[in-house]
């Protein structure tokens, strides 16, 4: 295939069955695998989707500039695109970002301003009130604001989604995304839906986010937040793509766990994953009980496993994380040590 720019590689992603991993589940479980996308995550779909339509709709000008907040791969995508399309590109980002998507980010030519994870929303040290700030001082740029951009649930309801479809002859009875912005979940499972209503929508919300009491129960509630280690699963507010219709239900992902369904798909499925990947392969295991043998489940893998080589591929920062030690429980202890040691 030959391609005038890497834009054009974007979407038209495998999907690849879990064989070892679920060896015990009846289901056949397929992955997704959006690593894939030349920007190695499902959020080029996104980025290029909310960049085209900002152009059409006038928001964006020639030597403008793209304003965002981002986990990090979003805001990869967009410095990717910034570059084909000769715009200046700045990111507000999480403390938490791994330092192999800090390193990306400026290898693109961003401009990254890294801002503390721990606080509200509305603290006005938070990547959203520092991304709105640059936009009101900056003129010609253009704030794509994921979260609230329904362009972002669009993309995913006119690629994602019929991709899933055809890949699976509509066989397909449960996805399983994790949920942060609410595009992959939402807007692919629209699309789904669409095709058949009785395909299951199945979000995978961080322990520390308010979205699965939000759809339980409709309540706010902010002691569900506190501080965790996952990149991209959960928030601390409500997006406005996160359409919870579309949702039959959520299940929780931890941060150990998670990072070890990773680690787990590399060692026994070759599938080098990211940590939303890990957190969307418990999301399975969160369902098992529930599969039969004639169930069919996709899983969003939404990235790639060497944004990560700092964090979760990273024994010292498992450690140090205390990811190790299972709630004190030693022979889990054991047999996690010597799993790590093995790879």
């Amino acid at each position: 295939m030959r391609y005038d720019n890497i834009l054009e590689t974007i979407g038209n992603t495998p999907i690849v069955k879990i064989n070892k991993v679920l060896k015990d589940i009846p289901a056949t479980v397929y992955a997704k695998i959006e690593s894939f996308n030349p920007g190695h995550s499902a959020k080029d779909r996104i980025a290029l989707f909310m960049v085209e339509q900002a152009e059409r709709d006038g928001l964006l000008r020639p030597g403008g500039t793209i304003i965002e907040t981002t986990s990090g791969n979003t805001g990869f995508s967009l410095a990717m695109i910034a570059v084909i399309k000769g715009y200046r590109c700045i990111l507000c980002v999480p403390d938490k970002i791994s330092s192999e998507k800090l390193n990306a980010l400026k290898a693109l030519k961003a401009e990254v301003n890294v801002c503390p994870s721990n606080v509200k929303a509305d603290d006005p040290r938070s990547y959203y009130s520092q991304a709105k700030t640059l936009h009101a001082k900056t003129p010609n740029s253009f704030y794509v604001n994921q979260y609230f951009n329904t362009a972002n649930a669009l993309a995913h309801y006119a690629t994602t989604g019929p991709e899933i479809w055809k890949q699976t002859e509509g066989k397909i009875t449960h996805y399983v995304a994790p949920c942060g912005t609410g595009g992959s979940l939402c807007g692919t499972g629209k699309y789904l839906k669409e095709q058949n209503p009785n395909i299951k929508i199945i979000g995978v919300d961080a322990y520390g986010s308010v979205l699965k009491k939000y759809h339980e129960t409709g309540e706010f509630d902010e002691k569900e937040i506190y501080p965790y280690k996952l990149e991209a699963v959960g928030k601390n507010i409500i997006p406005d793509n996160v359409d919870f219709s579309v949702i039959d239900y959520f299940v929780k992902a931890d941060d150990k766990t998670s990072a070890f369904r990773a680690r787990q798909l590399a060692k026994r499925e070759g599938l080098f994953v990211g940590y939303s990947s890990g957190a969307s392969m418990q999301g399975v295991f969160k369902i098992k009980e529930t599969l039969t043998a004639d169930d069919y489940v996709v899983a969003l893998f939404p990235d790639h496993g060497t944004k990560y080589l700092g964090k979760i591929f990273n024994n010292e920062w498992l450690e140090e994380m205390g990811f190790l030690y299972g709630n004190n429980e030693y022979k889990y202890m054991l047999r996690f040590r010597k799993f790590l040691r093995s790879m």
